[in-house]
């Protein structure tokens, strides 16, 4: 299992002057809940916790080696990234597209093997796309667009998940899938870092929360200790009503 940590960072967010450093570790098992308004920078922090954005200042590490000194292949041996928007780079079908999950462990020049197919295979399955394995990815929806994603993240085996907005799009039956799935890879050792934008999802499937405020100041911790009235009303300059279902809390706009 890998370690994601980032020492006295500072992530590049243009036309914000400055920002309070980051210092944080996501280990094996954690569900870390990355909250904030739009514009807080939750998608840079995500993308340079990837290595895909150079940061204003600090270092991002990989289990203990900076990131920068890792090869991209070995990278994504590790760590899975699910972008909130995608671009159909080439006409492909779903298949086609959970196998790229497979590709870092490939040797060049070699096709998937019948244990990669297997493996893509059972991601669509477990992500509900297994009819569809024949389709087109433009033929899509945005809901089974934003499943595949998860599906091929799915397929890499990550050791650490790195998604922005993973319910974008989907249904409320998808919604619970998704996040119920997630919630199992890290009972299985993965660490999970996710951008959402639902306090509810974060209250009732993450267990540590990371609020990010759009001058540049952060905060994060147990997410019990973070995912509190007097929190998160500052963070997004609203009113809550906070109740309490089956044991969990839920947040509603006053």
């Amino acid at each position: 299992m890998s370690v994601l940590e980032t020492r006295e960072l500072i992530i590049d967010v243009p036309g914000r002057v400055s920002g309070r450093a980051l210092s944080l570790r996501i280990e094996p098992g954690q569900r870390w809940g990355i909250l904030g308004p739009n514009g807080a920078g939750k998608t840079t922090l995500l993308h340079t916790l990837a290595g895909l954005r150079a940061p204003r200042s600090g270092q991002v590490l990989l289990d203990g080696k900076p990131l920068s000194q890792w090869r991209r292949r070995q990278v994504a041996q590790r760590l899975a990234v699910v972008f909130q928007e995608r671009q159909d780079g080439f006409p492909a079908t779903v298949l086609e597209t959970a196998l790229i999950g497979r590709h870092p462990f490939l040797p060049p020049w070699r096709m998937e093997t019948a244990a990669d197919l297997e493996q893509a295979r059972n991601a669509l399955r477990l992500l509900d796309l297994s009819h569809l394995e024949q389709r087109l990815v433009s033929t899509l929806s945005g809901g089974e667009r934003q499943r595949l994603a998860l599906a091929t993240a799915l397929a890499q085996q990550p050791a650490l998940w790195l998604a922005d907005e993973p319910t974008n799009h989907l249904d409320l039956h998808h919604q619970v899938a998704v996040m119920r799935l997630l919630a199992q890879q890290s009972q299985q050792g993965a660490g999970l870092c996710l951008c959402l934008h639902d306090l509810n999802l974060a209250a009732r499937w993450c267990d540590r929360a990371l609020l990010l405020y759009p001058d540049g100041e952060l905060c994060h911790g147990p997410a019990d200790a973070m995912l509190i009235p007097e929190a998160l009303e500052r963070l997004y300059r609203q009113s809550l009503i906070v109740t309490e279902v089956n044991g969990t809390r839920v947040f509603l706009p006053g």
